[in-house]
């Protein structure tokens, strides 16, 4: 056995590495399917969308002066709940799309929220889920293709030949091995397990077909901030036309961090802001005073910097190593509370949310994030701006919650954040029982108790505030 986390984890990351640049050696990307959105393109038709997309719509949103097109998915209100006044956008965290919101029919936020009669958008930022770059120029808006085999040879948007792609996989290697190294601080012996390999149900034929835009990963937290959120504001406001001009929001994670310094950034340029009312789901600003596990992405950033890599793959790493936490040896067994607290998921749902809700992650926005554990929390690009410096400012209510065993987010990193909003204005709630249920990361949006417990608190918030 291997004694030590740490050690399991180097092993694990040693392992995917192998098998990543094992899957790559003679595998160019195989021919992308084309993405069909329903959305109205420039003469008013529309096309079928995907069939992961379960909402009733998926609108695309082009970044102005950028290639990128922004993905939102739309739930419809019910018509036996209609009369809100505002929209809602639901904001996911870092390196996820869209699934975790509306992960199947019995287990959707996103679902649960437009039967309650809210008119739900769900942002897919840059580089995550159905977003898509526009590299083919369609003269059709709102229409992408997807690139084939003679064209990632023959564009200089894509790998143009065996040598560039053998040097991305020369770096996922190398950056796992720097990863390695840095994690395991035990000096223990690794053990091999003869056939462990063979466990791996790993696909990354999605990761190798996204290779072409590898180069392009080069947006940090600021981006999102500053351009796609008010971008995808803008658009549902022209959309769902509410009288007052205003959105609900509710942001899971990195999607809360967002809210928190969109609301700083208002207060401190003294701007109305375009925000009824803020929910976030264990999200904070300062995890300095936490024991947040968190803290294991931070060793990803320096390596990445090293070997030069734009990306760090989280999701292709998070398939490869997941056998080892849910089948004997039951080796990371350590990580999956990190996500979901013991019998708040049905293993079939918690499979699908590891395996196809998380992305690829840009190095640049890694880095970013990792200030949040520094002094003063997290800063913008420059390091000049400290974002929880002016969330006194804010005018907006906010109902900040909190899980009794979020791993990634303690309740005392919440509470670090929500206390210098306005007590008038905040709302500050844990989730769990001493005796269970309990409450981690992603609980607060897909546990099994959350329908009966987080719900009902949620949609009581947004009604009190949903006024013009």
């Amino acid at each position: 056995m291997i004694a030590f986390p740490q050690s399991d984890l180097r092993w694990a990351i040693h392992s995917a590495a192998a098998l990543l640049s094992f899957s790559a050696v003679g595998s160019p990307p195989q021919r992308l399917r084309r993405l069909c959105i329903n959305a109205s393109a420039g003469d008013g038709r529309t096309t079928p969308k995907p069939s992961v997309c379960t909402a009733d719509e998926l609108h695309y949103v082009p970044l102005p002066n950028n290639e990128w097109n922004l993905a939102l998915w739309r739930y419809l209100p019910s018509s036996q709940r209609s009369g809100r006044n505002h929209p809602l956008l639901l904001l996911s965290g870092v390196g996820t799309n869209a699934i975790g919101y509306d992960l199947a029919p019995g287990s959707s936020f996103a679902r649960h929220m437009s039967g309650q009669g809210f008119d739900t958008w769900i942002l897919e930022v840059r580089g995550a889920g159905l977003s898509a770059r526009n590299s083919l120029k369609d003269p059709h808006q709102g229409k992408f293709e997807g690139i084939s085999e003679e064209q990632l040879s023959s564009t200089d948007e894509g790998l143009r030949d065996a040598a560039q792609f053998s040097s991305i996989t020369s770096q996922l290697g190398d950056f796992c091995n720097r990863l390695g190294e840095i994690i395991d601080e035990s000096q223990q012996p690794i053990t091999q397990f003869t056939g462990l390999q063979n466990r791996f149900s790993i696909t990354l034929g999605d990761f190798w077909k996204q290779l072409h835009l590898i180069g392009k990963y080069n947006w940090d937290f600021d981006h999102y901030l500053e351009e796609d959120v008010p971008i995808a504001m803008d658009y549902i406001r022209n959309q769902s036309r509410p009288k007052d001009g205003k959105l609900l929001a509710i942001g899971h994670s990195m999607g809360g961090i967002l809210l928190y310094a969109m609301l700083s950034q208002d207060g401190y340029r003294g701007k109305n802001t375009e925000l009824a009312s803020v929910i976030t789901l264990g999200s904070s600003l300062d995890y300095t005073t936490s024991r947040s596990s968190l803290k294991m992405l931070i060793p990803f950033v320096d390596p990445a910097k090293a070997v030069n890599l734009p990306v760090v793959p989280v999701g292709a790493l998070l398939a490869a190593i997941y056998p080892l936490a849910s089948y004997p040896p039951y080796l990371l067994s350590w990580l999956n509370p990190q996500i979901s607290a013991q019998n708040m998921m049905h293993p079939e749902l918690f499979e699908r949310l590891v395996l196809k809700n998380f992305c690829t992650i840009p190095a640049k926005l890694l880095s970013q994030l990792s200030t949040a554990f520094g002094k003063g929390g997290l800063r913008n690009r420059s390091g000049t701006f400290f974002y929880k410096d002016h969330l006194h400012k804010t005018n907006v209510p906010v109902l900040a919650l909190a899980g009794d065993k979020d791993l990634i987010c303690p309740p005392e990193a919440v509470y670090e954040t929500v206390k210098l909003i306005p007590e008038n204005l905040a709302t500050y709630k844990v989730f769990g029982e001493p005796r269970g249920p309990h409450y981690a990361h992603y609980d607060l949006v897909g546990g099994r108790m959350a329908y009966y417990q987080v719900y009902p608190r949620i949609i009581e918030f947004l009604s009190r505030h949903d006024i013009c």
